[in-house]
């Protein structure tokens, strides 16, 4: 951070020439003061540095445009602000400078100073949203107030400008006054609530913001979200990075799966569907305990930026649910974990489930002839590559075909295939799409996102994840009637499990009430118990489920190829890809965009049911 010593008309020059040049301006000044200017924007958030103040700052800190005023040499500050304003509003019409300060301990009512007469909309939208707050927080009933007042600062203290000054230099000055209900009597913090607090006034703030610049300036802005950070503060890559290399020291899926599965499927078989051997698991290659101290030690609370406090916060806790199951392999606490980590199974997705395994029977009728092996898949999966090399020739993936693994999968954008694998050979173009045009394309487009987080999946991105992927399979014509009844056996096993059901009566419920052939009753059986029951397997047809109805409510589908999230952060996604902090889609499946997907997106946004998915 570059240090200016003082305000002189020198320093004041200097600052004018660097916010000329560069695309991000920040600096000490005087008596602790800070300026953060990244991007012109036409407003200016104010905070005047001040003793038993705990909080308050921290409502300004994490804005694209910024000034701490520091405890010194008050005039050069007011020097400085008609400068910076009558230089960025010749350009752009006019300039908001926006004071934040918090008002007695007493106080239950938040006050907007402003000229209301001058800025109607923008301050009627900033009470508009204000006002939202009792519903949003309860106890706390606060009143706001417009007051149309020519005195905006804080009792007591001079102000920024005078109104001929702001007049002359193209500013408008607005105040707001919030009471300190975030903290004591004795300023100390209410740590939870601030958070949410400070991330409700931030909102409230940016959306009269996004009403001025609409209304009073020629800035181009597509929408509120786009006035956070661009360049997020170096705390944040600091978190995602430790996040990052938390998760990868360990393979979640890996660790719960059995290292014995082929031993326990003929022992099963051979025992005529009796005798189940016990579930062996690979030795753990890190300390749970210790993994969760590097957890904690994350300082996320000093992050202000709500998107990226409430992803880091949502992060961690998953991982620390990871950790705990982790430990807990094979004993009945692993699967009350898995519940809650997977969120168990509702009654509305059992319906559905249960609706398509009795309208849709297994089909039964393969040919040797029509099979291909894994080498066969595998050599398919490397032409996938070679498209997605043609989009960008840094692109790298290999493929590993395994004895240990019962079912293919992808880990950390590596693509993993049992050596025994055989499927139709129609049913392989809709695999590569899966595996390779879901999972592997959004972990490279993801690792090319500047937070780690998009690679190795934001927290519970795993349904919209493999909704995209059984999607994918529709998209190719290669949902078939089996696939789809896997995914909703899973959910009637997961069901059963739920309600205290073993290994031999899930068999025997999938076998005998829902026509199931013996080997996809074995397969969807046991992966529902390794571990000691393991919930993930529901949020195949959850997904599906989900992404059908973003798609129907006139969701974008490109978008969610852009890394590894969840249906519940495509707000979040959308915010911080206008703010520009994430890039766009870097490569995209052969899929996308061809005139089949067209018009299967189109039966979807029409009500197109499970039963009408499968490719005949």
């Amino acid at each position: 951070m570059q240090e200016i010593p003082d305000l002189s008309e020198n320093s004041i020059e200097q600052i004018l020439t660097t916010l000329e040049k560069e695309k991000e301006i920040n600096c000490k000044l005087p008596g602790n003061g800070i300026l953060h200017i990244e991007k012109e924007l036409p407003y200016l958030v104010i905070y005047r540095r001040k003793n038993d103040d705990r909080g308050t700052r921290r409502l300004v800190t994490n804005e694209a445009s910024y000034l701490i005023i520091g405890d010194s040499d008050y005039e050069g500050y007011q020097e400085l602000l008609y400068k910076i304003s009558d230089k960025i509003s010749a350009r752009m019409e006019a300039y908001l400078l926006f004071e934040i300060y918090s008002g007695e301990a007493t106080s239950r009512q938040i006050k907007v100073k402003g000229p209301a007469k001058r800025l109607p909309s923008t301050l009627d939208a900033l009470e508009e949203e204000l006002l939202k707050i009792n519903s949003e927080f309860s106890g706390i009933y606060l009143d706001t107030e417009i007051i149309d007042t020519p005195n905006r600062q804080p009792e007591g203290e001079s102000s920024l400008l005078s109104l001929e000054q702001a007049k002359n230099c193209g500013a408008v000055i607005v105040g707001l006054e919030i009471p300190p209900v975030y903290r004591t009597e004795d300023n100390k913090l209410y740590p939870v609530f601030f958070r949410n607090f400070k991330d409700f006034i931030i909102r409230a703030i940016h959306r009269s913001f996004y009403d001025f610049i609409r209304v009073q300036t020629s800035g181009g802005v597509a929408s509120y979200n786009a006035l956070g950070r661009k360049y997020l503060k170096q705390i944040v890559f600091d978190i995602d990075k430790t996040l990052a290399e938390i998760e990868k020291s360990y393979q979640f899926l890996w660790l719960v799966s059995p290292s014995n599965i082929h031993e326990i499927k003929q022992q099963f078989f051979e025992s005529n569907y009796q005798k189940v051997l016990d579930y062996h698991y690979r030795l753990l290659p890190v300390d749970p305990d210790i993994l969760k101290r590097r957890l904690y030690n994350l300082k996320i609370e000093e992050i202000d930026d709500p998107a990226m406090s409430y992803l880091f916060r949502e992060k961690r806790e998953e991982l620390d649910m990871q950790l705990t199951m982790l430990g807990e392999r094979g004993t009945k606490k692993f699967l009350y974990d898995s519940i809650r980590l997977y969120e168990g199974v509702e009654g509305v997705l059992c319906e559905e489930a249960r609706k398509f395994l009795n309208q849709v029977d297994e089909e039964n009728h393969t040919d040797e002839k029509e099979l291909i092996d894994s080498k066969a898949f595998s050599s398919l999966a490397r032409k996938e590559f070679d498209y997605y090399r043609k989009q960008d020739e840094k692109f790298k993936c290999k493929v590993h075909i395994r004895k240990d693994v019962n079912v293919m999968m992808v880990s950390q954008g590596e693509l993993y295939i049992p050596h025994d694998y055989k499927m139709k050979r129609i049913e392989a173009e809709a695999l590569i799409q899966h595996e390779v045009g879901t999972h592997v394309l959004t972990y490279y487009n993801g690792s090319h996102q500047p937070l780690q987080q998009l690679s190795i999946g934001l927290a519970d991105y795993d349904p919209l994840q493999e909704g995209l992927a059984v999607m994918s399979e529709f998209m190719v014509d290669g949902l078939t009637a089996n696939r789809l009844r896997t995914l909703a056996g899973r959910v009637i096993a997961g069901e059963a499990l739920m309600n205290g059901g073993n290994f031999q009566e899930i068999f025997r419920l999938l076998k005998m009430d829902y026509g199931f052939s013996p080997e996809r009753a074995f397969n969807i059986t046991s992966r529902i118990m390794q571990g000691g029951g393991f919930m993930k397997d529901i949020i195949y047809l959850k997904g599906l489920v989900l992404l059908n109805e973003h798609l129907k409510n006139g969701g974008e589908f490109e978008p969610l190829l852009a890394g590894k999230y969840g249906i519940k952060h495509t707000g979040i996604i959308r915010e911080l890809t206008e703010r520009k902090v994430l890039e766009p889609v870097r490569i995209k499946p052969s899929y996308l965009h061809s005139e089949k997907m067209y018009e299967k997106l189109k039966l979807i946004r029409q009500g197109l049911s499970l039963p009408q998915m499968v490719c005949k």
